[in-house]
Order: structure tokens, then sequence, then C-alpha cells
């Protein structure tokens, strides 16, 4: 003898709508273990059995996908783990490059200021002597007149030049004052 969801919502305090729910998740469970008596739906008692054990049940079957589920984020941290350790050595391989360059930088610095105070003092022993100082003196005074008679030359060819351009424009503006005349067109 069956029991009806109405019973089953009171013997388990669940409301029929859950009961229902139940019966629609378990693949066939309509076709196995219910059968109608008049106006109502009745389930067997292996039915009954089956939706008592439904939260055990539904447990059990979530586990397995948990732990599957946990297998998969332990091989993804393995992974991610992998990923770090070669991101490390990279970091690692980079912080090294960088000192060396660095310990190469601060030697080149080095290098240079030792060479400008040796070319320091090499310049303090080598002073130019007396006639070689009145010759590039002589040399500094013959291109210094040659650059003023060279600028002098060119402001005289300036004016030249304007006062030519000058002497155009007057005898442009006389020939035509004089064709403009009055008297000109009669």
């Amino acid at each position: 003898m069956g029991k009806t969801i109405r019973q089953l919502s009171e013997e388990f305090k669940l409301s029929k709508q859950a009961i229902n729910q139940r019966i629609n998740s378990i693949n066939g469970f309509r076709s196995k273990h219910t059968y109608k008596v008049k106006n109502h739906l009745e389930i067997d008692n292996q039915g009954v059995k089956m939706l008592a054990n439904f939260g055990k049940q539904k447990r059990q079957d979530r586990q397995p996908n948990q732990q599957d589920k946990n297998d998969k984020n332990d091989k993804i941290d393995h992974i991610l783990l992998k990923q770090l350790d070669v991101k490390d050595q990279q970091i690692a391989n980079l912080q090294k490059a960088l000192d060396q360059q660095q310990k190469l930088q601060i030697a080149t610095v080095t290098e240079n200021h030792r060479l400008k105070e040796h070319i320091r003092k090499l310049s303090g022993l080598l002073e130019p002597s007396s006639a070689t100082q009145q010759q590039q003196s002589n040399d500094k005074d013959d291109t210094l007149s040659n650059s003023i008679n060279a600028i002098h030359d060119n402001a005289e060819n300036d004016k030249q030049d304007q006062s030519h351009i000058v002497d155009e424009k007057k005898k442009r503006i006389h020939k035509n004052k004089v064709n403009k005349s009055w008297w000109h067109f009669w």
C-alpha cells in the first residue's frame, strides 16, 4: 500500500512542491513507483524509501563531483606553482643581468674619470712654447681681419645694389607722372 504526496509531505515535513520536485528530479520515478488511485497519485513503498533517502543520495552523488573538483583544483594549483617557479627563475636571471649591467656601468664611469684626470695631467705638462703661441695669435689676427674686410665689402655691395634699385624706382615714377599729365590726353 502506497502513500500520497500529502502524506509524504507531512511525514518528511516538506511542502508538496518539494516532494514533487524530488519526484521530477529522479529519472523514471513516475513510471516505476507511482500509480493512480481515484483522483490521487500514490507512491509505492520502494518510491517512499527513495524519497526518504533523497537527501543522502544527493550528498553521495555530490561527493564524487566534489572529489573531481578537488582533483581539478589540485591540478590547476600544481600548474600554477610550476608557472610561478618559472617566473621566479626568469626574474632571478633578469636581476643578475641588471646587476652585471650596473657593475659594467660603474666600471665605465670610473675609467672615464681616470682618463679625464690623465688628460688634465698631460695638458698641464704640454704648455705651448712662446713661438707657437705667437704663430697662433697671428693666425687668429689674420682670420679676424679677413672676416672684417669681407663684411665691409659685402656692406658696400649691398649699398650699391640698394642705390641702383632706388634710382630705377625713381625713373619709373617719373615716367608714370609724365604719362598721367592732363594735357597728354588732348
